[in-house]
């Protein structure tokens, strides 16, 4: 069995690379990062917890496909959704395929709010 709690705590290690520029937020409830001051769905990562993977959801990739088509081919089999990737583990080869997209998202999401 999938150790879930690492996966989310090693999606979070990802994530908080971005801070102090990204704040805590929330989508639906969903602990999310946001530019300070978004609002609605102008979050920048929400990381969901479900019963067998731990969802990452990245809007702002359906919004540059062309920062997505250039990631990894492994990185991409996770992609469940236009919006959601979803891991069962996340060994560290992934982690920092992952951590790749992140950088390169950061900084669109970062020109869509500079």
């Amino acid at each position: 069995m999938a150790d879930l709690d690492a996966v989310e705590a090693r999606l979070w290690q990802a994530l908080d690379r971005h801070r102090p520029e990204l704040v805590d937020g929330t989508i639906y409830g969903v602990p999310a990062l946001v530019w300070p001051g978004a609002t609605g769905h102008d979050y920048f990562a929400a990381v969901k917890r479900a019963s067998r993977h731990v969802g990452l959801y990245l809007v702002v990739a359906d919004r540059h496909p062309d920062v997505v088509a250039a990631a990894q081919p492994g990185l991409r089999a996770c992609r469940t959704g236009r919006a959601t990737w979803s891991f069962r583990t996340l060994d560290e080869p992934l982690a920092g395929e992952l951590e790749a997209l992140l950088d390169a998202l950061v900084e669109r999401y970062r020109a869509e709010h500079g």
